[in-house]
């Protein structure tokens, strides 16, 4: 900007200055499921009061896909049918490489976050103590920060069933990044205070095991995104 003539440039008036929203980076979350104890549980945890995005907040374990996500080793691969229905709802503009480190950073953050793994031990892996299975895991949502927050991600949730994944319920531990970890009836979660996103999702979840308690691998996926400033729900 070029000053005046009869003043000091004092800078851009803020009148005039566009807030630019971050751009969307690419996280995932899982929603552990616990189906041994009569009704569905799912594990969250309380996001650190200092966190940036969502402090206070129970959240299911989850975080941003890292750059070597894509160099994990693995034991077992996506299911065939989860891999498509991410390809469509992310209108087949994402790589296979890409999605399968958005699925890996699942499954490393759920082992950062609760200290559990979901794979093989493997003392080989530089990267994890463990191989990475992700054959268990069904796509339920993928939804999108609206703009307006400090930090915005493009989320993929999935699901895991704890008695398919070998996961002993009582084997969760808290972390620097998520405290009071705790199993929440998913048709109870009054004990908690969760997003609203989380909320609607878990919406979507008790509505798909309602429809079939094994949530098939191929189910139709809901995305969430803004569009003109409005809230849209996408069945893809």
């Amino acid at each position: 900007m070029t000053a005046s003539s009869d003043g000091p440039d004092n800078g851009p008036s803020l009148d005039n200055v566009k807030i630019r929203s971050p751009r969307p980076r690419d996280a995932a979350s899982i929603m552990l499921l616990d189906r041994s104890h009569g009704p569905v549980r799912v594990l969250v945890g309380r996001r650190h009061k200092a966190h940036v995005f969502m402090p206070n907040l129970h959240v299911f374990p989850g975080g941003r896909r890292d750059r070597d996500d894509h160099r994990l080793p693995f034991h077992g691969d996506i299911h065939p049918d989860v891999l498509e229905r991410m390809k469509t709802c992310c209108k087949n503009s994402t790589s296979n490489s890409r999605l399968r480190a958005i699925a890996l950073a699942a499954i490393r953050e759920l082992h950062e976050e609760a200290s559990i793994a979901i794979g093989t031990k493997d003392g080989g892996n530089t990267l994890l103590p463990f191989l990475p299975d992700l054959t268990n895991l069904r796509y339920m949502a993928r939804a999108i920060t609206p703009p307006g927050h400090p930090r915005r991600f493009d989320t993929h949730f999935f699901a895991l069933f704890t008695d398919e994944a070998g996961v002993d319920p009582d084997d969760i531990r808290d972390s620097r990044e998520l405290e009071d970890l705790r199993w929440i009836d998913v048709n109870d979660v009054s004990a908690v205070q969760l997003p609203d996103i989380t909320e609607i999702i878990l919406g979507d979840l008790r509505a798909s095991l309602q429809s079939d308690a094994s949530l098939p691998f191929g189910r139709p996926v809901p995305f969430y995104y803004t569009r003109h400033g409005r809230f849209v729900r996408d069945l893809l």
